[in-house]
């Protein structure tokens, strides 16, 4: 399972093995300034949608890159029954690549509350 921490005013997620096969990288680094919105979701499988460049286990786990053709560009890292993290960036300050990030993680709900709590404490 992918790990998120924060350090600062980075976000760095890291993937596993397998998973870095899927989303095509090691890790995903983000300024906290990238980000719109932090919110933990139950079940974080439900909000990837469209095409994908990925893995898929109906109902189990979903890890890669959806909307490649449209629609919000997701990078994802989700499992059933586990709490997720979903960020809403803004695509340019992120490095143009994704519009929207989500991920499970144990401590998601910490996680969105910290990151929320800093996001809106900026000028």
């Amino acid at each position: 399972m992918a790990s998120v921490t924060l350090d600062r005013d980075v976000i760095d997620i890291r993937f596993t093995g397998w998973e870095r096969m899927w989303v095509g990288r090691e890790r995903f680094a983000l300024r906290l300034a990238a980000v719109r919105h932090a919110a933990p979701v139950d079940e974080p499988i439900r909000l990837a949608r469209g095409a994908r460049r990925g893995y898929t286990v109906s109902g189990f786990a979903k890890v890669g890159v959806w909307g490649i053709f449209g629609g919000p560009r997701q990078l994802v890292a989700a499992r059933r029954g586990q709490p997720g993290l979903h960020l809403v960036l803004d695509r340019a300050a992120a490095g143009g690549e994704f519009d929207e990030v989500v991920v499970s993680d144990p401590a998601a709900s910490r996680l969105a509350e910290t990151i929320g709590r800093a996001t809106r404490s900026r000028p």
